[in-house]
């Protein structure tokens, strides 16, 4: 039992840093050669514990064989050593009389044998243990005694017990001993602990649930108790139960109230507020009408839990008067006239102010709505909407609460007296805005939306900001996902190489930049159809046929998917291979025209009318984007080539035969290069 006590760990790093020691002390379990049956993490704010069950008493005995030089090298004839064998043993640490022969690759080579025997486990864990926590490193780390030694928040204990022993190890100014802490209001500053079996109970006495589930649990049965007695349903978003459990040692559920009078504020702003600033839960009633009410959750079993209950009641109301202030505010001044105010927001260096990447969104908006087919009507709606897209921003809600960005938006284009459909969209321009997120309902928000996102690529891409490796500092991986998203999600059919080419044009771009930026959206929609199941091959192919349309690539990987383990596009995979092949081995092959007088066969005739036929009729079908009727094309054609390479030898003896069938077979490889390396997807 090992437990690192600690001042108050900030909540978002706990379930990370649990399975990540966990992860730690796996790895050097196993490079100590040290058994356990299974290791598991728990944590609190002030601890992060680690509990290995089953642990051997002993390292394993380490038999490890070297090899050496080769065996008559290593000894004469006689089987004396030579200089080459003593030198070995003499490196090795062993006696030369101890090295054996093995036979290698055919070849007979000297070899050492290295026994270590394995040392208890109670010398070894001290060593190990200082390791796991130096080895710890957290996005945000401190140091306090020892500038070596850092970690989240100061260090105050360690507790560390191997069965019923103290594990002498030290950290800093550090020891290991059987003492830890309990609650630090309710619970005993010095609790001390004989064996790690009664650790958890010793630490319940003392208003302390170790175990994050129980406390999970526990706070999860309190709010329905609270439901249960005032008919309320509390709204339970999973990211917020699971930092209320690592904000507290032992959860004490309470329900709270505030005046109706701040009702009239956006539901979200009041949801917002409670949430993300509070870490409260906001509670709803039957009908889904929001109550002026919320679930707390007190990390103090207090005397009079009334005195909680008003403490938190009175940080609640000063935050949503001042939530009122701002509203009342900001309705002073409609959003139309605080477009000028984006002058004074640089959006990024060498890139403009907000204001300039606000009039590229709206050139990009009226396109896309162009090419989509939308009326006059429709445009007029996307360009008020894309005009007043970032107007919010500079209200002073939004500067106070960023998250109600679009929100809030929304809002005073209401109040404003703004078109229903243009204030929806300065919501829904920002929808999706993660993975599983609603899709805008309106068409609107969707284009000023997606103009939105591709700016932001382009922009970046300019800049050289484009992710590599693990690093995206401007998060343009979730950005190209929502994109794709949206596109894939609302059936919108939009050509990405063409907004991108237009936003990069609007920001005075090199054409390699573009290439770039092009390059990275489609591997990160390789990503996202890897993720849905799609096969390599097929998303692959898919990408390189049509690429430049998400919409496309997708409807074209489903068709694919679909046959792809079919014989007859097997055998016609296996056909545009040895398509391909043969004209890549054909010594000096230069195309000519066919002439059908060379034919010796009927099946060379049959092919070569049936590629004049599918021909046209596939490129018609690929401009229009009808990929079952491709397929079928493809199974019209498929017979006949498989019977063709099965009756005709193309590589024959008279050259003008060969030189008109490899023709033939370099008009065949043209048809399959119109629909990709067919030959990639074969099992």
């Amino acid at each position: 039992m090992f437990e690192i006590g600690t001042e108050e760990i900030p909540a978002r790093f706990m379930p990370w840093a649990l399975e990540k020691i966990k992860e730690l002390a796996a790895e050097e379990f196993q490079k100590e050669r040290l058994g356990y049956n299974v290791i598991e993490s728990f944590g609190t704010p002030r601890r992060i514990v680690i509990h290995v069950k089953g642990l051997q008493e002993k390292q394993e005995d380490l038999v490890e064989e070297i090899k050496g030089p080769l065996w008559n090298q290593a000894f004469d004839v006689y089987n004396n050593p030579t200089r080459a064998a003593l030198g070995f043993a003499k490196s090795r640490g062993v006696p030369v009389e101890s090295l054996k022969k093995e036979e290698v690759n055919g070849q007979l080579y000297a070899f050492a044998v290295i026994r270590q025997e394995g040392k208890d486990t109670t010398l070894i864990l001290p060593d190990l243990l200082g390791r796991l926590v130096r080895h710890l490193v957290f996005p945000k780390n401190m140091y306090w005694r020892e500038p070596n030694l850092r970690f989240v928040r100061p260090i105050r204990w360690l507790l560390c017990l191997y069965g019923n022993e103290v594990v002498p190890m030290e950290l800093g100014n550090l020891r290991g001993d059987k003492v830890t802490r309990g609650h630090r209001f309710m619970g005993s500053s010095r609790v001390e602990i004989n064996s790690s079996n009664e650790y958890f109970e010793k630490l319940y006495d003392n208003y302390v649930i170790v175990d994050q589930a129980k406390r999970k649990e526990k706070i999860l049965s309190g709010i329905a108790s609270v439901e249960r007695e005032h008919h309320v349903k509390a709204m339970l978003p999973p990211d917020l139960v699971d930092e209320n459990v690592f904000l507290v040692e032992y959860p004490v559920p309470f329900i709270g109230t505030f005046d109706e009078g701040f009702l009239s504020l956006p539901e979200e702003v009041l949801i917002m507020v409670m949430i993300h600033h509070q870490k409260y839960f906001p509670l709803k009633d039957d009908g889904g009408k929001l109550k002026p009410a919320f679930v707390g959750i007190s990390n103090n079993r207090a005397t009079d839990m009334e005195v909680v209950k008003e403490g938190n009641e009175r940080v609640l109301r000063a935050r949503l008067s001042d939530a009122v202030f701002f509203y009342n505010e900001d309705l002073k001044k409609p959003l139309a006239a605080r477009v000028n105010e984006l002058q004074n927001i640089v959006y990024q260096e060498s890139l403009g102010t907000l204001y300039d990447k606000v009039a590229r969104i709206k050139e990009l908006a009226l396109h896309l709505c162009e090419h989509l087919g939308y009326d006059k009507e429709t445009a007029d709606l996307v360009e008020r909407a894309a005009y007043l897209s970032k107007a919010d921003l500079v209200t002073n809600m939004v500067y106070e609460f960023p998250e109600l960005r679009g929100v809030m938006g929304r809002e005073y284009a209401k109040a404003n007296g703004e078109h229903e459909r243009v204030s929806q969209a300065l919501y829904e321009q920002y929808l999706p805005a993660f993975v599983g997120d609603v899709l805008p309902k309106d068409i609107i928000g969707a284009i000023v939306g997606i103009a939105d996102r591709i700016d932001d690529i382009a922009s970046c891409g300019k800049m050289d900001l484009l992710p590599t490796g693990s690093q995206d500092p401007y998060a343009l991986r979730r950005t190209a996902r929502c994109l794709n998203e949206l596109i894939l999600g609302l059936g919108i059919d939009v050509d990405l190489s063409h907004l991108v080419s237009l936003s990069a044009k609007s920001l005075d771009c090199e054409p390699e930049v573009t290439m770039r930026v092009i390059e990275f959206l489609k591997q990160r929609l390789y990503v996202q159809l890897r993720e849905k199941g799609f096969s390599h091959d097929v998303v692959s192919l898919a990408l390189a046929v049509i690429g430049e349309r998400p919409l496309q690539v997708v409807r074209l990987a489903e068709e694919l998917e679909s046959v792809r383990n079919e014989e007859w596009f097997q055998r016609l995979a296996t056909a545009a291979v040895r398509v391909r092949n043969i004209l890549a081995k054909a010594p000096n092959f230069v195309p000519t025209a066919i002439n059908e007088t060379f034919f010796q066969n009927d099946l060379e005739r049959e092919l070569y009318h049936k590629i004049q036929e599918i021909t046209p009729k596939l490129s018609g079908a690929l401009k229009s984007y009808r990929w079952k009727e491709i397929i079928s094309l493809l199974l019209d054609l498929e017979p006949i080539i498989s019977e063709f390479f099965d009756q005709v030898l193309v590589m024959a003896e008279d050259p003008e035969i060969r030189q008109n069938r490899l023709s033939l077979l370099y008009e065949c490889n043209k048809l399959f290069h119109l629909v990709g390396d067919l030959g990639a997807i074969r099992d």
